[in-house]
């Protein structure tokens, strides 16, 4: 048996698959097959009985989910480990399983748009009740429980705005209350930090950002106690967001180099925000590894790095923002984030028919109209540095 608790996480990213492995090639082979062949009925029926099975039925399981899940277990520190066909699919599943009509959640009002989504509409449709509170205020969490709140769920850092919420502190009113905490840790990546060391129950991710980190697949992915990811595992079967062999074969490709790639991310992140934050067209500038982030003191409590996503407000109106996305060269203008390239997009752009009420409502939530986000790439910093200060001294 690999010992890959014993390894450091650079290694566990290379390894920590060999348990999956039929021991005799390096790179491990797609195994693009919709159905597996047994020996015997009671083997079948063994196959059909086990969760995530690899060598069932793809739906339920294959090796290369298998491989997967396993360097995600790892690196997360998690006894086990689920993918999906995308981010919201595992978060979809992960609700679904762990609640039922009458039941309360505790949410952080910051959250990704697809999983605010499904707070808002979905969830209140089946009798499942939703509180919403600052994700700066520990006491707001604590205020917003109830009987029958069944977990609290937290984003951090938060997109798109970067705020932070105090992990250690949640899980414990969560823990004091019985109920358990689901942490959305796409931003941060598990090189970054590792919330299921800070007592997190279930840890769940946008494999297609920073995990799969060359926008070239669209996956999500779970990892938590085998109980509670065999829990989810039971509903994720039924909705059936299944991860292709070959998207989960990408995806552990990119894992490969993730401490890497994340290396360079961090010093760019970092570089960026220090040279926005210094420049005379920039009102402000939203990244944990400044000094100035409100938050800073906890950010540098719980993460080991601050990645490459950042977001700032151009010291003018929308249609200034919209001018400096249109001037840039080298930073691509497109939505998501955590691949090697860099891109950027303006958040107020993408509400629907923008005028006056859409404005006020985007700003309600911090999104205000000159507001862009960046995602830093691994590209040369002073490349990147140079295409924002073209684009900025045009205005």
């Amino acid at each position: 048996m690999y010992p890959e608790r014993e390894f450091a996480i650079e290694t566990r990213l290379l390894h920590a698959d060999r348990s999956q492995s039929d021991g005799s090639s390096v790179a491990p082979p797609i195994y693009q097959t919709s159905t597996f062949t047994f020996d015997s009925p009671q083997a079948m029926a063994l196959g059909a009985q086990t969760p995530q099975h690899p060598g069932f039925y793809t739906r339920h399981g294959n090796p290369n989910h298998a491989q997967v899940a396993a360097v995600l277990a790892a690196v997360e520190g998690g006894e086990a480990a689920l993918v999906a066909s995308s981010g919201m699919g595992v978060i979809s599943a992960t609700a679904v399983a762990l609640l039922q009509s009458g039941d309360h959640v505790v949410a952080q009002r910051m959250l990704y748009a697809g999983t605010r989504t499904l707070m808002t509409d979905l969830l209140p449709r089946y009798g499942v009740e939703v509180t919403f509170v600052d994700q700066h205020d520990a006491a707001a969490f604590a205020a917003a429980m109830r009987p029958n709140t069944r977990f609290i769920w937290m984003e951090s850092p938060s997109n798109p705005l970067l705020g932070i919420t105090d992990i250690a502190r949640v899980v414990e009113i969560a823990r004091s209350a019985g109920a358990l905490t689901v942490i959305d840790n796409t931003i941060a990546s598990p090189i970054n930090q590792r919330p299921l060391e800070l007592g997190a129950d279930i840890v769940v991710h946008s494999a297609t950002k920073y995990l799969g980190g060359h926008s070239d697949l669209i996956a999500g992915a779970a990892i938590g106690s085998k109980a509670l990811i065999d829990r989810i595992w039971k509903t994720h079967i039924v909705l059936g967001a299944t991860l292709a062999p070959f998207e989960a074969w990408l995806l552990l490709r990119g894992l490969r180099t993730l401490d890497l790639r994340m290396e360079r991310h961090n010093a760019n992140g970092q570089a960026v925000a220090a040279f926005l934050a210094g420049h005379a067209r920039v009102r402000r500038v939203y990244y944990p590894g400044l000094a100035t982030h409100p938050n800073h003191d906890v950010a540098a409590r719980q993460m080991r790095g601050f990645g490459g996503l950042l977001s700032f407000e151009i010291d003018g109106d929308f249609d200034d923002a919209r001018r400096v996305v249109e001037r840039l060269r080298l930073i691509r203008n497109a939505v998501s984030l955590g691949g090697v390239e860099s891109l950027i997009a303006q958040p107020a752009a993408m509400w629907p028919n923008i005028g006056a009420a859409e404005t006020a409502a985007a700003a309600a939530m911090g999104v205000m109209p000159s507001l862009l986000r960046l995602s830093v790439g691994i590209e040369n910093v002073g490349d990147v540095l140079a295409d924002l200060e073209s684009a900025l001294s045009a205005l």
